[in-house]
């Protein structure tokens, strides 16, 4: 049985990246781009918030006695598969952890575009796990 204090644990902070990322969706592109503070700050949190749609995902897998995901993109079709998530999301969230690997390990390439674009246009995607992760533990 999934550990509910855990999972709305991680849910908490998931809702305070989301909240934090929210405070600067109203920057324009341009203030986006010649502020390095807010370009770190932004790829940061968006990287914590992934991790935290991780862990909630690796928790109930080991929880819920689930087949074990191969790795973080994994996590989602498992749940998926086992209708904690709708299957829909799934090719949403597995992008995020495309984009989480690129800010961790290739830091290098990233694209003030495209994290621009997942600040102002993706933020729903984290949302919508959470109220699908909620809806699953009200059902428990």
């Amino acid at each position: 049985m999934v550990d509910k204090e855990v999972t709305e644990r991680l849910l908490g902070l998931l809702d305070g990246y989301l909240n934090d990322l929210q405070s600067v969706q109203g920057l324009s592109f341009d203030e986006y781009e010649s502020d390095i503070r807010t370009k770190r700050f932004v790829e940061r949190t968006l990287q914590i918030a992934v991790e935290a749609c991780f862990d909630m995902g690796w928790h109930i897998i080991a929880d819920e006695g689930l087949p074990e995901a191969e790795n973080n993109r994994d996590v989602f079709k498992v749940l998926a598969d086992a209708k904690v998530i709708d299957r829909s999301i799934v090719p949403s969230l597995q992008q995020m952890a495309s984009f989480r690997n690129l800010i961790v390990h290739d830091y290098g390439k990233i694209d003030d575009e495209i994290v621009f674009g997942i600040l102002k246009r993706r933020i729903v995607d984290f949302e919508a796990y959470a109220g699908m992760i909620v809806g699953y533990l009200s059902g428990k």
